[in-house]
């Protein structure tokens, strides 16, 4: 079993190495130089050298790679072109005012479609079974931005009940952000709870219809117990990796999300230094977020191995 979490972690490693480089690669092989985009075109061609020199743009790739890696592991993402503050200390005030939109988000969606999925599987083909996957096919459909607008116009328009937009800084406080905070994380929930929702219903199915199931059936257990000691641990198996890959999918959908709502987390960074073409910002934010989505799908894996104990004996006979 160690060895299986050891490979587990070293394949983790692995992938963010390559991540790290191709989100280098990537954002180097932007079109156009980024000194003359942060000193105008009007810019004189030495005031031009001198910043590409201060940048470090004029030393070879692998160069810069290597000390970017380096920084990154220590926690330094090297300095912003427009702030000229530390990178770090920008992403994180960022991010902690958008882990504060997912953490809400993940406790009501995973919580919620496991349990409507569930649901809907024990219920199949009958109305409670008809209704959930009308409206978790109806999430899957709609984007998070239209989602989003829908609420402001209900709760914010129609029902003054919520903040339209967030009037504050990255660095207000828990307190401030609170109230703003509910509209942009039910949008995300219905998009991301949507599929979690297909996914344990299909699983349910799939587990109920099983011999195993049937067995227990024969002996006389009841529904409840057939359902939360036999069934439950095989039909969250496929469930994990679902909620692992929705996870890491918040930090993309929190982009457009918060945008809408003004809300100063780490998409509305990331959108702002896209546009003034801040390269370490960019370039920390895409580690972020694979270093996100490897965590997830590892959290996922250990957590199939320990639901699974056919799993567990395949990792001890290896």
């Amino acid at each position: 079993m160690l060895s299986f979490v050891a490979r587990r972690i070293a394949a983790a490693l692995g992938t963010l190495l390559l991540s790290s480089l191709l989100v280098f690669l990537a954002v180097q092989a932007l079109p156009g130089d980024v000194a003359t985009q942060v000193l105008g075109k009007d810019a004189t061609p030495q005031a031009v050298a001198e910043l590409r020199g201060s940048l470090g743009l004029d030393r070879p790739a692998f160069e810069r790679y290597g000390d970017w890696m380096w920084g990154a592991l220590h926690g330094d993402f090297g300095t912003s072109l427009v702030s000229g503050q530390a990178v770090g200390g920008d992403v994180a005030q960022y991010l902690g005012n958008s882990a504060l939109i997912a953490a809400i988000t993940i406790l009501f969606a995973v919580t919620g479609s496991l349990l409507l999925g569930i649901l809907a599987g024990l219920y199949r083909d009958r109305w409670p079974d008809h209704l959930i996957s009308t409206v978790s096919l109806v999430g899957m459909s709609v984007p998070e931005f239209v989602v989003a607008t829908v609420l402001v116009l209900c709760f914010s328009v129609a029902l003054p009940w919520f903040p339209a937009v967030v009037l504050y800084g990255p660095d207000a406080t828990v307190g401030q952000l609170l109230p703003a905070v509910w509209l942009p994380a039910f949008a995300l929930a219905v998009v991301m709870a949507a599929y979690i929702v297909r996914m344990a219903r299909t699983s349910v199915i799939d587990v109920m219809a099983s011999e195993y199931v049937t067995t227990a059936r024969l002996k006389g257990l009841s529904t409840w117990r057939v359902v939360t000691r036999h069934a439950l641990p095989s039909a969250l198996l496929p469930v994990l990796h679902v909620i692992a890959l929705n996870v890491a999918w918040l930090l993309g959908g929190v982009a457009v999300v918060e945008n809408v709502f003004n809300y100063p987390g780490i998409g509305k960074l990331m959108l702002s230094s896209v546009q003034n073409r801040d390269l370490p910002v960019i370039q920390a934010i895409a580690l972020i977020s694979a270093v996100v989505y490897v965590v997830c799908n590892l959290a996922a894996d250990l957590g199939a191995m320990a639901l699974n104990p056919r799993l567990r004996a395949r990792g001890r006979t290896r």
